[in-house]
């Protein structure tokens, strides 16, 4: 997909074009009513544009669509071998800080996700049409070549534009190349989220590229999977695998939306048992949706809250009764932090008095499925290497219920479903050889797409948590230059990049394991939970975003969720002796050894979850201990950094390094 604009041409043209006529091609591209404010302002684009653009040779976009944002840029102007992004506030007289950073937000988009953009350097600009005249500078460009927001008004935007491209001289670039080259967005969840409920397809903002899973590959192999299931009048489950960030629960929601949009005598529904993620995406939901159609954020959170629903709510509906779900297919996020029959049956028992409930999570929704007297499916999204609390079945919990209790369910799996990552066990490679069990490649998605820089970021946290420091400085080397990630023993060290890293709006934030309990005497309090919403979606003048880096979010609120940038701080339950990992938790006033096998795979994929939240980069904090504190004794901490280095990562020395 390339570049899609209201109104795109030579400048020469636009020039010599009647105003009438490009005001009446933005508006029949404009499938909203046109309000006389938003006529008004074309009107003035086009009458600024027209008088400096004149003496310039190029091509101009108006209106220029960005996917990812689901917003537009005024203009972008192609000259001098530079693309301008611009901004209009006509009839502003200062240039606030929203267009400033409104405008740097356009310019990233197109740097990291338009392949014309790479290697062009981006200059974003904030037109003021009636502010005061600013003296002209020189861009400052970033490493990736995106110059520093720059502004001017509308009376020197002309010769403002002939400075930039006179301070330095760059190649004449292709505008059909640009203009045709792909646009391939990798949207945060919450962005995804956003776009299918506005619009119910992400044909938009899904990557298709060769080097990336197609999602909309593997919703068609689901899709396949209920078309056959319905036709046949049989049951189904389908098992989709995929490795950090790769877009599962993108994957799920899609499938849920268009099947919901499509077939809605189906009913069908994305569950989830991560609360924090329930509640993050019913929150931007629900702003989103009251800010766009002008009604109450009450309203909105009512009408939003079918689109998300908490696994676990549906649970509790249906136990004690025989009711038949309305359902026909349902779509379970995170699958495999269903619980084990230990688990539930504890749960139910004290917290929901079910004196008799005696089954594994699994076991029980799928019975709740099998209700049905003719078809239905479910979907199962399946973390590599996630299970993180006490009680997560993995895999092994489903595979269990379908081989001793629902042998009369068809069963299509991700052949991957059997690697050490899934904790699936013999039992489940032996499964896998049954008549009924349909193996299908596509139901695996293999590429992060979080760590939009860093497709093999997975990978190279797998070998830290792993300990395999050669492997992980193979893979990081692969990776340096797109996706840095840095050492400090100094937490305001690392919160100084974090803040010189980010830029418009990308967001920065700490993270650390829920088992980090001694790092408080370097500001770091774990047992003070955040509020998920305020954290991931508050701008950065609320104490309660992500922003301030004065709450910290463990594995537990930030699974299946993500940042532009995060700060790792490392505590002493997971420290490296210099030979292999050392699992323990800090309980009362010491440090107890845990050498419960579940346990220590959870505190591992407590890090492994930590280590894949950050799309552009990170920094690793690995305080230095306290040989007056024998809670935090240097050694702990003095070890697990030099491991790290032997991973290949860089030290921040200090802060020049952070400079772009």
């Amino acid at each position: 997909m390339g570049i899609k604009a209201y109104y795109h041409g030579a400048i020469r043209q636009f020039c010599e074009d009647d105003e009438a006529r490009i005001l009446g091609i933005l508006t029949s591209c404009h499938h909203h009513d046109l309000d006389k404010q938003q006529r008004f302002a074309w009107t003035e684009q086009i009458r600024i544009l027209k008088a400096a653009l004149s003496r310039l040779a190029g091509t101009l976009f108006l209106e220029c669509y960005i996917p990812r944002m689901g917003k537009r840029a005024d203009a972008v102007v192609l000259v001098g071998g530079i693309v301008f992004v611009l901004e209009f506030k006509v009839g502003a007289q200062d240039y606030g800080r929203g267009g400033l950073i409104q405008v740097e937000d356009y310019a990233l988009d197109l740097k990291n996700f338009h392949e014309g953009s790479h290697g062009l350097p981006v200059v974003p600009v904030l037109i003021a049409t009636a502010a005061g005249a600013v003296p002209f500078q020189s861009p400052i460009f970033a490493q990736d070549m995106v110059a520093q927001p720059m502004r001017t008004n509308a009376a020197d935007l002309g010769a403002f534009l002939r400075h930039v491209i006179h301070c330095q001289a760059f190649p004449a670039l292709d505008e059909h190349c640009w203009r045709d080259a792909g646009y391939k967005p990798t949207p945060t969840i919450i962005e995804a989220a956003q776009t299918l409920y506005r619009t119910h397809n992400v044909a938009d903002i899904a990557r298709s590229d060769a080097g990336a899973k197609n999602l909309r590959q593997t919703s068609a192999s689901v899709s396949a999977v209920i078309d056959a299931a319905q036709q046949t009048g049989r049951k189904a489950i389908c098992f989709v695998t995929g490795v950090p960030g790769s877009g599962k629960t993108l994957a799920g929601l899609n499938i849920a939306t268009h099947r919901g949009e499509n077939h809605s005598d189906e009913h069908a529904v994305f569950l989830s048992g991560n609360g924090p993620l329930v509640d993050v995406l019913r929150e931007a939901l629900a702003r989103d949706k009251a800010a766009r159609d002008d009604i109450s954020k009450a309203q909105a959170e009512r009408e939003v809250r079918s689109f998300v629903q908490n696994i676990h709510h549906f649970r509790d509906h249906y136990v004690g009764n025989q009711v038949v779900p309305v359902e026909k297919v349902v779509v379970f996020d995170e699958a495999q932090r269903a619980w084990t029959r230990q688990q539930a049956s504890a749960f139910m028992q004290r917290k929901r008095g079910q004196a008799d409930f005696n089954v594994s999570e699994p076991e029980f929704l799928i019975s709740v499925m099998d209700r049905h007297p003719d078809w239905c499916v479910i979907v199962c999204l399946v973390g590599g290497g996630q299970e993180i609390n006490t009680g997560e079945a993995g895999i092994s919990e489903w595979i269990h219920a379908l081989e001793t209790r629902f042998g009369h369910w068809d069963v299509y799996v991700s052949p991957r479903i059997t690697l050490p990552d899934y904790n699936a066990g013999a039992e489940v490679a032996r499964f896998l050889l049954s008549a009924r069990v349909h193996q299908d490649e596509h139901l695996h998605l293999a590429v992060s797409m979080r760590s939009f820089r860093a497709e093999a970021l997975s990978d190279f946290v797998g070998h830290v948590v792993d300990n395999n420091p050669i492997a992980a400085r193979a893979t990081y080397a692969q990776i340096l230059k797109s996706y840095p990630i840095y050492l400090t023993r100094d937490i305001g060290a690392a919160r100084a990049w974090l803040r010189q890293k980010a830029r418009g709006t990308e967001r920065y934030g700490l993270i650390a394991s829920s088992g980090a309990q001694r790092l408080r005497p370097i500001g770091i309090y774990i047992k003070a939970a955040i509020d998920p919403p305020n954290w991931f979606l508050n701008d950065a003048s609320d104490v309660r975003s992500s922003f301030y880096m004065e709450d910290v979010a463990s594995e537990f609120a930030v699974q299946g969720l993500e940042l532009d940038w995060a700060g790792i701080c490392w505590d002493g339950d997971l420290h490296h002796n210099g030979e292999h990992w050392v699992s323990q938790a800090f309980k009362g006033s010491k440090w107890q050894a845990i050498n419960d096998v579940n346990r220590k795979l959870y505190l591992k994929n407590a890090y492994r979850v930590i280590l894949t939240r950050a799309r552009q980069g990170m920094i690793i904090v690995v305080p230095p201990g306290d040989t007056n504190d024998w809670t935090r004794p240097p050694h702990f901490y003095d070890e697990t950094y030099r491991f790290l280095q032997r991973c290949g990562l860089p030290l921040l020395h200090d802060t020049s390094e952070a400079k772009r």
